[in-house]
């Protein structure tokens, strides 16, 4: 049965992109049925236009509070019946309220080996840091910004003179691979959230999330 994925956005769209792609391959369990972005002028949206899938804006700046905000993005996200929502450069901190009505079905893509460098400016803190790795990790969603259980992460090095957009490139390139992988195992019921804990075929897993030394 092919699951219904919303996918979230505040930008370009890269990540958006490669689940795109994923969904077109003959075996990817997953559709999406519907893209959202709080910025009109995100190129996202366009690439989900070029493909027919729905697509909506929702300006945080027409709403008074976060929880009003939040609030209307629940009820666009309930109407198109969705079994996962994807965080793809969403650029929005989301209520406790959000968060607990799509508790076990939110996956968020975040630039730092977490639990590293929660927040922003992760590549450049890695690099002030003198650390000799960097990464990607996949994660659900719970009301601690950054803070769900990870479920894979992938590994690139730091190399002496890296700027912050070249470690931001190399990081990107991984995003592409696995976010499309880990949303491949959602929908095939490999993974869920238990109790703010990640399992996987019905094992818990690590801190780190699946198998990150081999990535």
């Amino acid at each position: 049965m092919t699951s219904r994925v919303v996918v979230l956005i505040s930008g370009s769209g890269t990540n958006l992109q490669a689940i795109i792609d994923a969904c077109n391959l003959a075996d990817f369990p997953a559709k999406i049925v519907g893209v959202l972005s709080n910025k009109a002028d995100a190129y996202g949206l366009v690439r989900a236009q070029d493909v027919n899938i729905d697509t909506s804006i929702i300006s945080h700046k027409d709403f008074a509070s976060r929880e009003d905000y939040d609030q209307a993005l629940i009820k666009q996200i309930d109407s198109y019946d969705a079994d996962l929502i994807v965080l793809a450069g969403f650029m929005r901190i989301l209520t406790p309220e959000f968060v607990q009505h799509f508790n076990g079905k939110l996956l968020n893509i975040h630039p730092s080996l977490l639990p590293k460098y929660q927040g922003l400016n992760t590549h450049q803190r890695a690099i002030d840091a003198g650390d000799k790795e960097h990464g990607v990790s996949v994660h659900f969603v719970t009301e601690e910004l950054d803070g769900g259980p990870v479920i894979l992460q992938a590994k690139v090095p730091v190399f002496i003179g890296d700027k912050a957009n070249d470690l931001a490139a190399r990081v990107h390139q991984q995003e592409h691979r696995i976010y499309p992988l880990v949303v491949k195992w959602f929908c095939d019921k490999r993974i869920v959230m238990q109790n703010d804990k990640a399992m996987m075929d019905g094992n818990l897993l690590p801190v780190s999330g699946y198998a990150s030394d081999e990535d």
